[in-house]
């Protein structure tokens, strides 16, 4: 008896023992990973500039669309010093032509070209989903950029915009902004959740996403363009006629060498908690402004859109555009938008399209935008043209 008490307490001190070497073992190989960890962090991180420089560089020269621009955004994510040189060699669309950090969506888009976007409509869940063409072919999967939900409510309709398609409800990390409409839909504001006044203005030497100095960002509801269509009482034959003001964007802003507000960066509050602002409002006090008439002084010094105007083509008995191939089917909601002259003087930079959009399916319908107006901007426009308007039409 004493012996077998003897022998099994050995046991039971040689499987204590063995649990504390399997223990050990575990502790050194979690170490270890640690370490090594910290090491490919610190190799990454403690590269040479000169040599860091050349291999983002190479990396942003070679990828011009998505899906394969994915790969300068994960160079950015390694670590902070590849995101700095990142932020320096990235060119906004004004010169790039390129869509790269969720960003580019509020900034100015390309000069020389125009940016190819379509927008696909959920009529079930009155949603629109923004994507950039990735290809000339009118039918193709693109690369999401934005999306926005239908709000109806008792005297006014919103169209919230966001850079999440499932984060448009409870959670406003992803707001960028939203529309609003009044009760006949023929007025829209266009809100946009950073103000223009708190961000750096861009020169022309250092067109980068960094090296810039920043003021005070304050997350809101600031109004950026407000959007009427015009009433035909008459009934008069021709599609809608409307017109945008551009409050955050300068008259100037077409013209050889000018300059529009470019956003550099979300504030935080924006995208990683909960912004402290009431999003919806009891009574819009802009949009009483609009509709007392206030709205042609606030357009002093503004950039003022305006839709081209049709000709009529006798054989198809139809208003026409020429869309060069982005739209294939003939609607009410087909438009072209052009700057508005400046003191009745016209120039070559008012016959330049900055926006135009037109169906090309039942539920499908290109966008195609340029500087100085913004992908968000030109979202939001469109959304205004799919309200149903008897008394523009």
């Amino acid at each position: 008896m004493i012996l077998g008490l003897k022998t099994r307490s050995r046991r039971v001190v040689q499987d204590s023992s063995f649990a504390g070497i399997e223990k050990s073992k575990s502790d050194i190989i979690k170490n270890h990973a640690g370490e090594n960890e910290k090491e490919n962090c610190c190799f990454w991180s403690d590269l040479p500039p000169e040599l860091l420089r050349e291999v983002l560089m190479r990396i942003e020269e070679s990828e011009s669309k998505w899906p394969r621009r994915k790969h300068v955004v994960a160079c950015a994510g390694v670590c902070r010093s590849w995101r700095e040189v990142m932020k320096e060699l990235v060119k906004v669309p004004e010169i790039s032509g390129r869509i790269t950090f969720p960003i580019s969506v509020k900034q100015p888009g390309p000069r020389e070209s125009i940016f190819q976007c379509f927008i696909k409509r959920n009529r079930d869940t009155q949603t629109y989903n923004l994507f950039a063409s990735l290809s000339q072919a009118l039918a193709d999967d693109g690369k999401f950029l934005l999306a926005a939900r239908k709000c109806r409510r008792a005297t006014f309709t919103d169209y919230i915009i966001s850079l999440h398609v499932n984060d448009m409800q409870k959670r406003w990390s992803a707001y960028v902004g939203k529309l609003r409409s009044n009760f006949l839909g023929t007025k829209f504001i266009v809100y946009d959740a950073l103000s223009h006044h708190s961000e750096p203005k861009m020169s022309k030497s250092q067109p980068t996403l960094s090296k810039q100095t920043y003021s005070r960002v304050t997350t809101g509801n600031y109004p950026v363009a407000h959007i009427s269509y015009e009433l035909n009482v008459l009934g008069a034959r021709g599609p809608r006629r409307m017109h945008c003001i551009m409050d955050a964007i300068p008259a100037s802003a077409i013209r050889l060498g000018g300059v529009a507000p470019t956003q550099m960066y979300f504030p935080s509050t924006s995208l990683g908690s909960h912004p402290s602002f009431p999003f919806f409002r009891s009574k819009s006090n802009y949009m009483n402004k609009t509709s007392s008439g206030s709205s042609s002084s606030k357009g002093d010094g503004s950039l003022i859109l305006r839709n081209k105007a049709p000709r009529w083509h006798e054989q198809l008995q139809c208003w026409c555009l020429n869309f060069h191939g982005r739209v294939t089917v003939a609607s009410v909601k087909n438009f072209q938008l052009v700057a508005s002259p400046e003191n009745g003087q016209v120039g070559p930079e008012h016959g330049k399209v900055i926006l135009q959009f037109g169906k090309v399916g039942k539920d499908v319908f290109t966008m195609d935008y340029r500087f100085p107006i913004s992908a968000f901007q030109a979202f939001a426009i469109c959304l205004s043209n799919f309200d149903t308007k008897i008394a523009c039409e």
